[in-house]
């Protein structure tokens, strides 16, 4: 069984005391910190950009997981590098030339991942496979928190566990959408190493946090 990685979403996180939730999640056993940026034009919502980024990177040491849910996002690149992201995933609608995005996220010194929506077919990844360290399916569609797990990316995950398999190359596979304790050991089945959950992780307060992320881990410690 691989080691599944837990990155709590701070977008269901209390946004008047960040600094302190991500302390507080990062103590509980969180390995990443991920970090949904909305536009309010790719997706329809809006959150927050690299300047609030830049001001919670002194808060953890833990890998800053960044998923862009914008467009343009090249002319951004380097401001989400200098913030402090570790992890950089784009989608590839996002842009006419995601291998070049792809290509200047690395050339910036982050880890370039690449974001499938419900819609988006596994096979985007294919020509692509050699130039990312993290694959994100989405497992609802992007622009809200708590929404419910769509079943059918399950086979999206297998499908893209095989290819990262046939490849030899080191991929973290991750899912965001409706993942929590009933829906985890599924996705862990399917073949995905990254974990990402947001009222899973932050339902009950601070003091519920170690427990919400050891139960989405269950076959890890069993």
């Amino acid at each position: 069984m691989r080691d599944v990685l837990i990155s709590p979403s701070i977008l269901s996180a209390d946004f008047a005391r960040l600094g302190d939730e991500i302390r507080a999640v990062d103590a509980a056993g969180a390995d990443m910190i991920h970090v949904d940026v909305m536009d309010g034009h790719f997706v329809p919502n809006l959150t927050f950009g690299p300047p609030v980024l830049e001001k919670l990177r002194p808060h953890t040491s833990k890998p800053f997981d960044v998923h862009l849910m914008m467009a343009p996002v090249d002319p951004f690149i380097g401001e989400f590098a200098k913030a402090g992201a570790d992890i950089l995933t784009v989608h590839p609608e996002a842009g006419p030339h995601v291998h070049r995005t792809l290509q200047a996220i690395r050339s910036a010194g982050m880890k370039p991942g690449l974001a499938l929506n419900p819609g988006t077919p596994a096979d985007v990844v294919e020509p692509l496979i050699d130039d990312v360290d993290l694959i994100l399916v989405m497992s609802v569609n992007p622009g809200f928190g708590g929404q419910s797990f769509i079943e059918s990316q399950l086979r999206k995950i297998e499908r893209l566990r095989h290819m990262i398999d046939q490849s030899g190359r080191d991929i973290i596979l991750e899912v965001d959408g409706g993942v929590n304790e009933k829906t985890a050991p599924s996705v862990i089945s399917a073949g995905v190493t990254a974990i990402v959950a947001g009222s899973a992780v932050f339902k009950g307060g601070e003091g519920a946090y170690a427990g919400n992320i050891s139960a989405l881990r269950p076959r890890v410690h069993a």
